[in-house]
């Protein structure tokens, strides 16, 4: 891709909460991070703890729909989210050093991949200020029908809205009154082509529809990134866990 213009693609950040880069990665290096993933299911996702391990059926291995911490267990997804051209942009975007946190794996599966519902990762995070960077990276051809990332644009700047408990794993918070009118009226879907790279702000809103379309997946890799002056809540996260804990308990 041409050299990018971190100027340009901050203001768009800071005022939309989100940029959108087509093409970041190439046919070529999309080509092997989607072969390395394939061993990697193959070879390591068995032996992994299920808490980083995501199923829409946990009887069906082919249903698998996230996988975290990539980076902990291979060598060359570590390098994918450290000292790459990712955590260079992430520090651009967020305008201070970063700290790389994870890389993982999301995917839909035909006809019963589930929707993701409206959140913001600075709820799971817990830290303050919330100045971290999510990034989405496609890994195949994603639309409307498989399910793409959908941002109301500018939410970043309105405040954390209120979470409860959902039912889909791998994303245990949704917002409990989303559908306003503000947000509907900002909201923009994002279809996207293999190497194009979606960027967000822990703060913004954003959700998925689930897999509509009966052959194909909606594969796609995270990398998150913390920025520097972010330091744990550890009241909040205390907090949060306490909440979990109670509602694992009435589910």
């Amino acid at each position: 891709m041409e050299k990018i213009d971190f100027e340009s693609l901050k203001a768009l950040f800071d005022r939309d909460g989100y940029v959108f880069i087509p093409g970041f990665l190439t046919a070529q290096e999309v080509g092997e991070l989607n072969e390395k993933l394939v061993g990697f299911i193959g070879q390591t996702v068995p032996s992994m703890p299920s808490g980083e391990v995501f199923y829409e059926d946990k009887s069906d291995a082919s249903t698998l729909k996230q996988l975290i911490n990539l980076n902990c267990y291979d060598p060359y997804f570590e390098k994918v989210l450290k000292g790459s051209r990712f955590e260079e942009l992430a520090t651009g975007l967020l305008g201070e050093m970063v700290i790389p946190k994870t890389l993982e794996y999301f995917n839909k599966p035909p006809k019963i991949g589930k929707p993701t519902p409206p959140h913001q990762d600075a709820y799971y995070f817990n830290m303050n200020p919330p100045q971290a960077a999510t990034m989405w990276l496609a890994l195949e051809e994603v639309d409307e029908e498989n399910g793409c990332v959908r941002y109301v644009r500018g939410s970043h700047q309105l405040g954390m809205r209120p979470h409860c408990r959902t039912s889909v794993a791998g994303f245990s918070q949704g917002i409990s009154d989303f559908g306003t009118e503000l947000d509907r009226r900002n909201e923009r879907p994002y279809p996207a082509k293999a190497g194009d790279l979606l960027v967000h702000h822990a703060m913004t809103i954003h959700r998925a529809e689930g897999n509509a379309n009966p052959t194909r997946s909606r594969r796609a890799m995270g990398l998150i990134y913390f920025g520097e002056s972010a330091q744990e809540d550890v009241a909040a996260r205390e907090a949060y866990q306490r909440q979990l804990q109670r509602e694992t308990v009435k589910v």
